[in-house]
């Protein structure tokens, strides 16, 4: 049921359905935009979690951290959709979802796959379609990815998938400080 409303919001988004709040600058959701953390080293990583994205929730779906503390995510998409791991606040992944939306309606984001030679080109508008933030990760069906990422600040975070109607179908998690 949830990849049925799923594929529907998907597609109602990517024809224009809803208009979604904008960004300043258009690139708010990457990890300068809030002190959500910073880019960390494999090898300072205290340990790994594996992270497996569904259609659509997370399991675990909830994570705790610890101040100063570098973790290893392994994220594995075994959904049937293309869905994100991605590292911010609230405020963030409502940015963030106008840029997944600008994905869709560009062509480069379908709900089973990725046009990987379109969003190497970018946009028509000149925005970038690269989808390679250090806090975030999108994969296809089938897929595996890793970020490791370091908690320098105890602030309210969440892990989201901000492809269109994901995260409103309960595609998110949080994060609690230990």
């Amino acid at each position: 049921m949830k990849l049925i409303l799923c594929l529907t919001a998907f597609l109602f988004i990517a024809t224009g359905g809803v208009h979604a709040a904008g960004s300043d600058d258009g690139h708010s959701h990457g990890h300068n935009a809030a002190p959500i953390g910073e880019p960390g080293k494999a090898k300072d990583a205290a340990r790994s979690v594996e992270i497996v994205l569904y259609d659509n929730y997370y399991e675990p779906e909830s994570i705790t951290v610890k101040k100063g503390e570098a973790v290893r995510f392994v994220i594995k998409n075994r959904g049937r959709l293309v869905h994100e791991f991605n590292i911010g606040t609230a405020e963030m992944h409502a940015a963030h979802k106008d840029e997944m939306l600008m994905m869709v309606k560009h062509g480069v984001l379908f709900p089973d796959r990725i046009d990987h030679e379109k969003m190497e080109a970018g946009g028509e508008d000149g925005h970038s379609m690269k989808h390679d933030d250090p806090n975030s990760v999108l994969l296809e069906p089938g897929k595996e990815g890793e970020i490791v990422w370091k908690f320098s600040e105890a602030a309210i975070l969440e892990f989201a998938c901000n492809i269109p109607g994901h995260y409103e179908a309960g595609m998110v998690g949080e994060f609690q400080w230990q």
